[in-house]
């Protein structure tokens, strides 16, 4: 098949500014929307938070379904992807649009019900959007280009979406400022969509194979795949741990460092990093081994998180020097993954002769999804634990208990998540045979 056009690669990947979004804001700043404006608990909040991404996970396969059922009558997912992506930018508008019905149950039960609406809209968008980059081109270095140029597009929706949403809570304040928060990153959602949508439509399409697996076939692989099961298990609690530091960057900004105007500092100087560094790390795997240079990164994220115990008493460019090295960290515990994950499916499709690619991708993003949603709500356990006091304008005074589970939550307790990966690490396991 002919090379992909860059401008469809390009088209392709604006996308990512809806996954991106989507993916990092409500972990951000639902929590604390949550709790300081409609004095939410903060343990009911953190449930709030997850159990629309678990509804996420488990309605990914229904969707796909549908999608590969779509595919097949129309030739085409582009459908899906636009009713997908306008149901997201809409909701997410909704999400943060605040009823303000005077009671938390209500506010609490409008924001479950909106954020799973938006949740399954996604579902319908992220589902053919991962599928596209196998109708599009049957070239594996086609596809290889494709999802480089995708993944550079996710940093900077991150980047954007993660810095922006709390720059403009923070400048506007209050309820007004989620609500313009919510129309902005709405706004992106919905251009992005229209500018995969209209960007595709005289993309060439490759061959149309519907991947449908079956849940006993998915559980035999699984059963059998035992390096995949390990490099899993390290992917899921390294999402874990990340997902955690995201929920507790407003709460660490405002109740450690002493203003919520930090939130997007510290976001900038975790994900600046991250992007500057992270094409250093295949040289290092290429050098030491992608083991060794996945212990390094682990390594560097633990002692990024374990500086941040001494924020209330080191200078402030110190504090962003140890955030600097969780950036760092964070670089390579995201790339050397997805390095060893084609190894290891090369060598079961080598083993077995059968294909284990898309089984593969489907585990791995549902393990993702619901490792970085059970972050916010084991922050929100955190905070319930230390007696935090939720509030309808996010001045409530805190008890001492509140500020130390807020700073030992949001250094030791990821540090702990992120350090578990080494261990897990294991070279007679994951390490390519000759």
């Amino acid at each position: 098949m002919a090379s992909l056009p860059a401008r469809t690669r390009y088209r392709y990947s604006l996308g990512s500014f809806v996954t991106g979004a989507f993916g990092t804001v409500p972990g951000l700043l639902l929590l604390k929307y949550l709790t300081d404006t409609m004095a939410v608990p903060a343990g009911v909040a953190g449930v709030i938070v997850f159990v629309p991404k678990a509804w996420d996970v488990l309605f990914n396969p229904i969707a796909g379904r549908l999608s590969d059922a779509d595919l097949v009558r129309t030739g085409s997912r582009r459908r899906f992807l636009l009713y997908g992506g306008i149901g997201v930018s809409i909701l997410f508008a909704a999400l943060f649009a605040h009823p303000g019905f005077g009671d938390p149950v209500p506010d609490a039960i409008y924001v479950v019900v909106a954020f799973l609406l938006c949740a399954t809209a996604y579902a319908f968008f992220q589902v053919p959007f991962n599928a596209l980059p196998a109708e599009l081109t049957d070239s594996a270095e086609e596809r290889t280009k494709l999802t480089s140029v995708r993944i550079g597009f996710l940093a900077v929706a991150i980047l954007i979406s993660g810095g922006g949403a709390p720059a403009i809570t923070d400048l506007i304040g209050g309820i007004a400022g989620y609500r313009v928060m919510g129309v902005f990153i709405a706004v992106i959602i919905l251009l992005a969509t229209l500018g995969v949508y209209f960007g595709l439509k005289d993309a060439p399409v490759g061959a149309l194979r519907p991947n449908t697996v079956s849940p006993r076939e998915l559980l035999r692989t699984l059963a059998r795949w035992r390096p995949f099961r390990w490099l899993l298990g390290v992917y899921f609690i390294q999402a874990l741990g990340i997902g955690t530091v995201l929920a507790a960057i407003p709460f660490f900004a405002e109740r450690i460092l002493g203003s919520s105007g930090y939130s997007t500092v510290l976001f900038v100087g975790f994900v600046g990093p991250a992007l500057l560094t992270m094409p250093l790390w295949p040289k290092l795997g290429a050098s030491l081994g992608k083991l060794a240079g996945f212990r390094i990164a682990t390594a560097a994220f633990g002692v990024g998180l374990l500086g941040l115990l001494g924020a209330q008493g080191f200078p402030f460019a110190v504090t962003m020097v140890f955030v600097a090295f969780c950036g760092v960290g964070y670089a390579g515990i995201s790339v050397f993954p997805l390095a060893i994950l084609p190894d290891l499916i090369s060598d079961e499709e080598e083993r077995t002769g059968e294909t284990r690619a898309g089984i593969a991708a489907g585990v791995w993003t549902a393990s993702e999804t619901l490792g970085l949603a059970l972050g916010p709500g084991l922050w929100g356990l955190v905070l319930q634990f230390g007696g935090y006091r939720s509030s309808l304008d996010a001045k409530a005074a805190q008890p001492d208990s509140a500020l130390t589970a807020i700073l030992l939550g949001a250094s030791i307790l990821p540090a702990v998540l992120i350090v578990l990966g080494i261990p897990l690490l294991r070279k007679s396991v994951l390490e390519r045979r000759p």
